[in-house]
C-alpha cells in the first residue's frame, strides 16, 4: 500500500433505510437489562415470583427443567435448552413439579455478585436444574402498541427450532453466566436485551393469524405504509402521498389500514411521531424547536400542543421529569 493510497479520503455511503416495520417498534422498547440471576435449583422446590410492572422476565433453563405456573394458564413444562419470557410482567412461580410448594423470592438468600448480578442456591438437594434469569425494564408509553399484541408468555425451544441465533445467544448467557469473568455482567445484561428481541421475533414467526397491528405489519399494502411512516417520520405525509408510495388508491389505502390498525393513517402517523419525540427528548439536550422540526412541525408550540394531547403533559415538563430519576 503506497503512500498516495493512504491519503485518498473515503467515501462515505449512506445505508438504506430497513423496510422492516417492525425493526423501529423493537428499537423503540428502550431495553435495558436491570438483573441477571444465575440460578442452581435442587429438587424440591419452588419460587413465587411477583408481579414487576414494566419489566420483562425471561427464564432460560441451561439443565434440568421446571413447572411455570400463570394464574388462569395451565401449567407449563419448561426444558433445558429453551427459554419462556413473561412480556407483561405477570406474577407467576416456577417449581420442580406440579404441586411443589413456593417460597416467595424476596425469601429466598443470594450471592450478590454486583448490584445487578446474584447467585442463587435453593432446594430440598434432588434433581439438579440450572437456570438464568434476566430483568429487562422498557419503556411503557413506547411499547405500548407492541406489549398489546403479545400473549402472557413466549416459549421457545430451542431445541426444537432451526434457529442457531437464538441457540447461540442462550449459550452464551449460559457460559457467561457460569464462568463469572470480568465483564461477565455487561455481557450477559446485552444479550437479555438482544434475547427479548429474537423471542418476539420468534413468536411473531410462528403465532397463527395474526390480526390487527402486528397482522398489518405483514400486510402488501399496509406494512409497507408502516414502514414509509417509520423509516421518514418527518416527511409531511398524507394519505394521498403514502397511497402513491404503496400503489393503492387514496381510499383503499383508508379503509385498508383503518380496518387492520384500528386507527385512521393520519392518527398513527402522528402517535408515531410523538413516540419518536418521546424518546428524543428523554436521551438528548436537543432544544424543542430542533425536535420539533425533525418530526415535521412547523412551529415548537404545533409539537407541544401534539405531544401534550398524546401523553397528557408538556414536552419540557417530561424532559424536566425524565431527567431528575
Amino acid at each position: 500500500m503506497n503512500s498516495q493510497t493512504l491519503a485518498t479520503p473515503r467515501t462515505q455511503t449512506a445505508l438504506p433505510p430497513s423496510d422492516d416495520p417492525l425493526a423501529d417498534p423493537l428499537r423503540l422498547l428502550n431495553l435495558t437489562g436491570v438483573l441477571h440471576c444465575r440460578a442452581e435449583l435442587t429438587a424440591p422446590w419452588g419460587i413465587d415470583l411477583p408481579r414487576i410492572p414494566d419489566c420483562i422476565a425471561i427464564h432460560v433453563i441451561t439443565e434440568g427443567c421446571c413447572w411455570l405456573d400463570i394464574a388462569g394458564q395451565p401449567s407449563n413444562k419448561i426444558s433445558a435448552g429453551s427459554l419462556v419470557m413473561i412480556p407483561h410482567g405477570t406474577a407467576h412461580q416456577l417449581r420442580s413439579e406440579p404441586d411443589v410448594p413456593t417460597t416467595p423470592l424476596a425469601e429466598i438468600p443470594v450471592q450478590y455478585i454486583t448490584d445487578r448480578y446474584e447467585h442463587m442456591q435453593h432446594g430440598g438437594g434432588g434433581a439438579l436444574t440450572r437456570a438464568s434469569y434476566c430483568g429487562v425494564r422498557f419503556d411503557p408509553a413506547a411499547a405500548q402498541r407492541l406489549l398489546q399484541v403479545l400473549p402472557l408468555t413466549i416459549h421457545v425451544d430451542t431445541w426444537a427450532r432451526d434457529d442457531d441465533w437464538l441457540r447461540d445467544t442462550i449459550g452464551l448467557i449460559a457460559r457467561e453466566a457460569d464462568d463469572r469473568r470480568p465483564g461477565s455482567e455487561a455481557i450477559v445484561t446485552s444479550l437479555a436485551d438482544i434475547l427479548v428481541v429474537q423471542a418476539i421475533r420468534a413468536w411473531i414467526a410462528s403465532a397463527p393469524d395474526q390480526t390487527g397491528w402486528l397482522g398489518a405489519l405483514r400486510d402488501r399494502y399496509v406494512g409497507r405504509a408502516l414502514a414509509a411512516i417509520h423509516r421518514a417520520p418527518e416527511k409531511p405525509w398524507t394519505v394521498e402521498k403514502l397511497a402513491s408510495e404503496v400503489g393503492l388508491s387514496r381510499s383503499a389505502l383508508s379503509a385498508r389500514f383503518s380496518d387492520q390498525v384500528g386507527q385512521s393513517v393520519m392518527q398513527y402517523t402522528t402517535a408515531w411521531r410523538m413516540q419518536l419525540a418521546r424518546a428524543r427528548l428523554l436521551e438528548t439536550t436537543e432544544p424543542l424547536e430542533l425536535i420539533a422540526e425533525q418530526f415535521g412541525y412547523q412551529s415548537e408550540a404545533a409539537f407541544s400542543r401534539a405531544f401534550k394531547r398524546t401523553f397528557g403533559e408538556a414536552p419540557g415538563r417530561l424532559r424536566r421529569s425524565g431527567r431528575s430519576h
